[in-house]
């Protein structure tokens, strides 16, 4: 007869086996914690992340970047600006680095054909999300409160104070920093569709008016010969109005002998309108006076036009807005945005030209972005010529 198991050993046994189950889970639980750490840590440093071909070309501008070369001998590494350090944040943006492993297999941007093409979209998710954590990755480096405002260059010491009183993110400002800023062209062109739909939604009735672009108009309205151009964002003063057209006054200023042109301001060269012979002989001249600074002589005159409503607005703001978006997008790929005060009217004339070649702007966004600064540089009387974003901050 076999003796009856004796309870109390088995009830030992297994809290032995118990015991020593835990310990293995546990060591398989730190070994797969410190494996998790390490692949995730090696799938963060530079080496890993420019080793696909796709990433040949985002290395050749990193490189050519003040972020990989500088007289500080500082170099911010990818990681440094693409992946924040908040657990939760970094983890997150490690998921979702996932998309990457299958863009890559797929040949998503294996070319340059292909990477330019997808450029854009991909700088405006890094901005979008650099936007939404006020710049998490780029305050880990640079922070307002460490910086000594008196020793920086002229315009960035002039700029940093307004962004920490207005609340702004680095990315406001900063964009082209490491890569080069992608082809702006699709983008700016979603904002004039935007103005257009805005225009389209002016009351019937309002007046003045301003020209979202540039205008062909007409002295009668029973003939469409045109006798001359009106600028983007000139105003005018709404007349009458017949169906989808209506006669408008135009108010400016005329140099002595200067008769096709007729400015927004004495002494400034700012256009609003380009007149043919047949619109310089309706000219009603109003008053005249020398300007003392030059000695020339300005005439303030009016003209009485016929233009089409579709193209005019009664909010000049969202044009600045749109004119504001236009000056970030493409303005901040070299330098941070330039204070609209700081140069005057006639100044920004030769600003615009010579940055206009390195943009994506076409000649009618030109034109816009060229009147926005101009009637918000430093010797216009406006309430928006303060910075670069004021327009970002009256929307």
């Amino acid at each position: 007869m076999s003796k009856p198991k004796d309870p109390g050993k088995r009830k030992k046994l297994w809290g032995w086996r118990g015991i020593g189950v835990l310990c293995v889970g546990l060591v398989a639980a730190m070994l797969l914690l410190a494996g998790g750490a390490t692949v995730l840590h090696k799938t963060s440093d530079t080496a890993f992340c420019v080793s696909c071909h796709s990433m040949e070309q985002p290395l050749a501008e990193y490189q050519g970047s003040i972020h990989f070369q500088n007289h500080a001998g500082i170099r911010a590494e990818c990681a440094d600006c693409h992946i924040p350090g908040q657990p939760v944040d970094y983890l997150l943006t490690k998921i979702g680095a996932i998309k990457d492993i299958y863009g890559e297999i797929t040949g998503k941007i294996d070319t340059p054909e292909k990477y330019n093409a997808h450029k854009l979209a991909m700088a405006q998710s890094v901005w979008d999300t650099m936007k939404k954590n006020d710049s998490a990755t780029c305050r880990s480096c640079h922070s307002f409160t460490a910086m000594d405002v008196l020793a920086q260059r002229t315009e960035a010491r002039k700029e940093h104070p307004v962004a920490m009183q207005q609340g702004q993110t680095c990315i406001d400002c900063h964009r082209g920093v490491a890569h080069i800023p992608p082809d702006m062209s699709e983008s700016n062109s979603a904002g004039a569709v935007q103005l257009s739909a805005a225009a389209a939604q002016t009351p019937v009735g309002a007046s003045p008016l301003y020209t979202i672009s540039t205008q062909p108009f007409r002295l009668e309205n029973a003939t469409e010969a045109s006798a001359g151009t009106l600028l983007p964002t000139t105003e005018v003063v709404v007349l009458q109005r017949d169906g989808d057209v209506l006669q408008a006054r135009i108010n400016g200023w005329q140099q002595d002998n200067v008769k096709s042109v007729i400015y927004a301001a004495p002494g400034k060269r700012i256009i609003s309108a380009l007149l043919d012979e047949s619109a310089i002989n309706r000219l009603n001249t109003l008053s005249s006076k020398t300007d003392a600074a030059t000695g020339l002589v300005w005439h303030q005159v009016a003209l009485d036009v016929w233009l089409t409503k579709n193209a005019l607005i009664q909010d000049p703001q969202k044009i600045w807005q749109y004119a504001s978006t236009l000056m970030t997008a493409n303005c901040t790929g070299c330098h941070g945005l330039t204070a609209l005060n700081h140069f005057n009217a006639n100044q920004w004339i030769g600003v615009m030209k010579g940055m206009a070649p390195r943009t994506s702007l076409d000649q009618e966004q030109l034109r816009l972005l060229t009147q926005y600064v101009q009637k918000h540089a430093s010797d216009m009387a406006t309430p928006g010529n303060s910075t670069a974003q004021d327009a970002d901050h009256e929307k």
